[in-house]
């Protein structure tokens, strides 16, 4: 699944078009009943931001446009008139550059907000980590600390990866539980995800410690990473029981 990284990634690729008055176009079935090319067609793009695992495009006159890819989808910059196979979800066709969206699962009209329900993004900058952690806090003490790092309401941009990843780099167990975790755990682990976040935008994404590398031995203490629960899906969480305690 695209995690915040990618997005903050996709929006940097799409400034090209900010500033153009764009043609618009939905091929893919799915998004064209939406009618979000008749009201976008022709309208300027003042601007494209990443906020936790969504992109908003804010047009002319008001409108935002919310992009959320799910686990397939993707934003493609290429030059105008780049011949392609198949249906992409959506066309932003500027002077010289096109912005294509494959794959779309949420491509919707949002208010002037765009996505006001969301934790603070951890690729703030700066991040937010007070926020964060006091609606960490604000949940039951009972919850898991990696369930929660998932939930876009607490913490906005923080996926299935860098949660495994974090948490390793933190010493902290995906299963602890919020209400005995440490201020300071919480902060620890909050930073972490931030640090590596921020390295992946910048530069080549850091190597992975825990994240699908079940049965393995962990590169800090030599123990078995393990895997739970079974299967390879979107939330199974990677963790090495020796030293995360």
């Amino acid at each position: 699944m695209p995690e915040g990284d990618s997005l903050h990634r996709a929006a940097q690729r799409l400034q090209v078009l900010v500033g153009e008055q764009v043609e618009v176009e939905t091929p893919h079935p799915r998004a064209a009943v939406k009618g979000l090319a008749e009201r976008l067609d022709g309208r300027r793009l003042d601007a494209v931001e990443a906020v936790g695992k969504n992109l908003l495009l804010r047009f002319e006159g008001g409108l935002v446009l919310r992009s959320h890819l799910r686990m397939n989808g993707r934003w493609r910059v290429e030059p105008r008139g780049t011949p392609r196979n198949g249906k992409p979800w959506l066309v932003l066709r500027g002077a010289e550059q096109e912005g294509v969206l494959w794959n779309g699962a949420v491509l919707e009209l949002v208010g002037a907000r765009g996505a006001p329900r969301l934790g603070p993004d951890i690729l703030g900058d700066p991040p937010d980590f007070e926020t964060m952690s006091a609606r960490l806090r604000s949940e039951s003490p009972e919850r898991e600390i990696g369930d929660a790092l998932l939930d876009q309401r607490l913490v906005s941009g923080i996926g299935n990866l860098w949660r495994a990843e974090a948490l390793w780099e933190a010493r902290v167990s995906p299963w602890g539980r919020l209400g005995e975790a440490a201020d300071e755990d919480l902060h620890t682990v909050l930073e972490a995800a931030h640090r590596l976040m921020r390295s992946a935008l910048t530069g080549p994404r850091p190597p992975r410690r825990v994240y699908r590398r079940a049965g393995r031995a962990c590169p800090r203490c030599g123990g078995r990473i393990r895997s739970a629960p079974p299967g390879d899906n979107a939330r199974t969480a990677y963790w090495c029981p020796e030293c995360q305690k």
